[in-house]
């Protein structure tokens, strides 16, 4: 583990402190100059009291450690009355103060109020402070939440306004409890909304915190809690100091939990009295209230000595702190052995040591209240009309609706009575020994963002500090967020989602048109497929369709000029119309019985332009409701075989209806299979071997078709074009065969027809064997169309002969 000295270290308050013993004046009021209006300032120029013990009442003059900044603030309150009294701000009418010291005690808040409020050495004590009259009109303080919070209670009690300009808790926003207090500060709400956004700006979400134990710093902890689950900000572990009792014993025991600790960095929300040795640890980065500097205050406190009938018993303290041969301390000079009269010697040391521009607020309280009065007191440019001794309740009323500018700015109280100015954004940079502080950015309260200025930031080694959970993720990835949610794991994203940057929490959706890979950091436009008209099996598809349609215009010619033989006039309208089952229905219908009462009966059903209706109108009820439920369409859907590749793809829309329309013709199918098989004969033949290629075709297109999704159309086509075919080379084929084998068969019949005419008198019949003309013969018949032609003459001649002799014998 580092050390503690490369810890970066983020602090929130800024409090310096001394080991300096008080002056032990008589008087509780350290500061006084007369006026006709006294406004009462709460300085906290010590940051302790001698010799606090539990249970013993503390003796609350003898406070210690003098905190140079505290007392410049103090000079910036008192620089900025002087000021206003002599630019006539107020015409006609003096500014006084009176000063307490709490000593960042709570009690002695309450005593230094009582104090001031006191009239005639007492409290006065009424059942209604509408209409008292304190000899103090307003407050200004006190700086520490701590010690605010019941100085304001008692203040609100007698409707006193009370300006605060670095208290910042949260709950000092309440008007039900704090009904006049006021401060020129935003609330420490946002001021730890402030810290969490600077921690999310630097990608820091694994820290530590340290917070002090009283009302600031368990508000603030609370509140920056809140803040940093929304940014996602976790902590390595978070201490609390006491305010008062062991505070050393438990600062070390804090420093050995840094110092093992795995975050890098550290929040502070203490006072650095108690955190000795700050400008020794790393790099320091915090929020501070808006700065900025009073004109005239460095001559000021270059050459400070209080003014004719004023008295501060601080500025001689720190004077003699300086000054003094004697008292030697850290702050002591050294030329103080050369000084004569150490209350008249001064010097730059204040602006060394102290950063002045976090005085500035100093300037717009007072500001603030000076612009109240003045509406009070209806003052002009000449002078003021208005009674000094007013109802302070009036001037709550006024303070709450002041707007007033100052320095080209605009400032003014909200409904809590708070300012909403933000926070400059401050880094202590290294300046010798010492670390001297400057603003590089600000935050925003009404966006709620942070800007910093990176080229005014001088990290040490030149290098941002790290501090998180876990690395971040590359782009092409998103976190997989464990338990803990600033702890996770880098996964790739999804296909068709992607991720530019780095640390994304979720991988972003393609736009559409688009597409990525797992993995990818940014998507590419889809690679259109189709079947284009130029592709090869297009082409093939197109030629064969060309050749099918040719075959299919010669077969219809062919029958037509052939349409007066015997094997044509059965099949021409049959055959266009591409019901070859309706052909062995009347086989069939023939052979199912030898009875000829029964074969007649059978014949009702034997219509074929009536089922040829029927079943072409039932596929087209089937066609018709496909296409109006569910229409085709073109589908996009990504290539399993190419990357990056979308197919559109014709879809058969309602797959029931697709369904229905296939199983419709597989059934036609089989039945003119069935039929054509049982009545199998040399007309038959041809139609089972066509509906044997058709089923064929079919029963492999199924489980192709379902389960190559990407070459459905090809499949589809494919299968259409073989059934065709199937129906072309083994029905239509034999017939252009056979009557293109006619001159053969010719050659056979001319010897038929002369005999018939040359014998017409007498029985001339041709022996046909049993094997050659078996008509309900259960097996299959050899012979072929010449064979049935004489057949059939013959017959025809002596069924006719048979006939004449019979009525030859009747008329005998």
């Amino acid at each position: 583990m580092r050390s503690l000295s490369c810890l970066l270290v983020l602090e929130v308050a800024v409090m310096l402190g001394s080991q300096l013993h008080g002056s032990g004046a008589a008087y509780i009021n350290g500061a006084y100059a007369p006026g006709d209006i006294i406004i009462g300032i709460l300085s906290s120029v010590h940051t302790d009291i001698k010799d606090l013990q539990p249970w013993i009442l503390p003796d609350t003059s003898a406070c210690i450690n003098f905190d140079l900044l505290t007392f410049v603030l103090s000079l910036a309150s008192i620089h900025t009355i002087e000021m206003i009294n002599d630019s006539g701000f107020l015409p006609g009418i003096q500014l006084g103060y009176l000063m307490c010291d709490p000593c960042a005690y709570a009690t002695k808040a309450v005593q230094c109020v009582a104090d001031m409020l006191a009239v005639n050495g007492s409290l006065t004590v009424l059942s209604d402070f509408s209409k008292f009259n304190p000899p103090v009109k307003a407050f200004l303080g006190e700086r520490y939440t701590e010690t605010s919070i019941p100085a304001a209670k008692l203040i609100s009690l007698y409707k006193i306004p009370q300006v605060a300009c670095s208290s910042s808790a949260a709950a000092l926003s309440d008007k039900l409890r704090y009904t006049s207090f006021f401060r020129v500060i935003p609330s420490n709400i946002y001021q730890s909304q402030a810290l969490a956004k600077l921690m999310r700006h630097f990608n820091w979400d694994w820290i530590g915190v340290v917070s002090l134990d009283d009302d600031y710093g368990k508000g603030i902890y609370e509140n920056f809690v809140r803040h940093a689950e929304k940014e996602r900000i976790c902590f390595d572990f978070d201490e609390v100091i006491p305010n008062y009792n062991n505070v050393k014993q438990r600062i070390q025991e804090v420093a050995d939990i840094i110092r093992n600790a795995n975050a890098r960095v550290v929040v502070l929300f203490l006072r650095i009295q108690q955190m000795k040795g700050i400008n020794k640890v790393g790099d320091i980065i915090g929020t501070t209230f808006i700065t900025g500097k009073i004109p005239g205050f460095e001559d000021y406190l270059q050459n400070l000595r209080p003014r004719p009938g004023v008295r501060n018993d601080f500025i001689m303290e720190y004077k003699q702190m300086r000054f003094n041969c004697s008292q030697q301390s850290q702050h002591t000079s050294p030329l103080a052995c050369n000084v004569t009269d150490p209350q008249e010697a001064n010097d730059d040391y204040l602006l060394q040591a102290v950063d002045v521009t976090e005085a500035y607020s100093q300037r717009v309280a007072v500001y603030a209240v000076a612009h109240a009065m003045k509406k009070l007191l209806q003052c002009n440019d000449t002078a003021c009309s208005g009674d000094t001794n007013f109802m302070t309740n009036k001037l709550v009323d006024i303070l709450r609706k002041v707007n007033f500018t100052l320095d080209n700015q605009t400032f003014s109280f909200n409904e809590n009575g708070d300012f909403e100015n933000g926070y400059d954004v401050m880094m202590w940079k290294q300046k010798g020994d010492e670390k001297v502080c400057e603003v590089v950015g600000k935050f925003f309260i009404k966006n709620g963002d942070v800007e910093i200025s990176e080229h005014k930031i001088q990290w040490t080694n030149s290098k941002l500090p790290w501090s998180r959970c876990s690395k971040p993720c590359p782009a092409g990835t998103e976190k997989n967020i464990s338990i803990i949610s600033c702890c996770y794991s880098c996964t790739n994203c999804n296909e068709g989602f992607y991720s530019n940057e780095t640390d994304q929490d979720t991988c972003k959706q393609c736009p559409e048109g688009s597409w990525s890979l797992p993995g990818s950091r940014e998507c590419q436009k889809w690679s259109i497929w189709f079947l284009e008209w130029s592709a090869a099996y297009s082409i093939v598809v197109m030629i064969g369709t060309v050749i099918g349609a040719l075959l299919l215009v010669f077969s219809f010619i062919f029958y037509i000029l052939h349409r007066e033989k015997r094997i044509i006039k059965g099949i021409l309208v049959i055959s266009c119309l591409m019901k070859f089952g309706l052909m062995a229905l009347h086989i069939f219908l023939e052979l199912m019985s030898s009875n000829p009462a029964k074969q007649r009966q059978l014949r009702k059903f034997d219509k074929p332009f009536v089922i040829i209706g029927i079943l072409t109108a039932i596929q087209a009820l089937i066609c018709i409701f496909w296409m109006i439920f569910d229409p085709v369409d073109v589908e996009k859907k990504q290539s399993k075989t190419q990357l990056l590749t979308l197919n559109h793809l014709c879809t058969q829309g309602f797959m029931y209806g697709f369904g229905a329309m296939h199983v419709y013709i597989a059934l036609l199918a089989v039945v003119c299979f069935g039929l054509a098989f049982k009545g199998r004969s040399d007309e038959t033949d041809p139609i089972v071997f066509s509906m044997l290629i058709h089923l064929f075709a079919w029963l492999c297109f199924i489980p192709i078709f379902i389960t190559q999704y990407e070459s459905r159309p090809i499949v589809q086509i494919s299968g259409i074009m073989v059934s065709n075919y199937g129906v072309i080379f083994c029905h239509f084929a034999p017939k252009w065969f056979k009557i293109l084998s006619e001159k053969t068969l010719e050659t056979v019949k001319t010897p038929v027809a002369s005999l018939s005419n040359d014998s017409d008198s007498g029985v001339v019949c041709r022996s046909i064997p049993q094997s050659r003309f078996s008509i309900a013969g259960s097996e299959p018949s050899n012979w072929d169309i010449s064979s049935l032609h004489l057949s059939e003459v013959s017959a025809a001649s002596f069924r006719h002969r048979r006939q004449r002799s019979q009525i030859s014998r009747r008329s005998l």
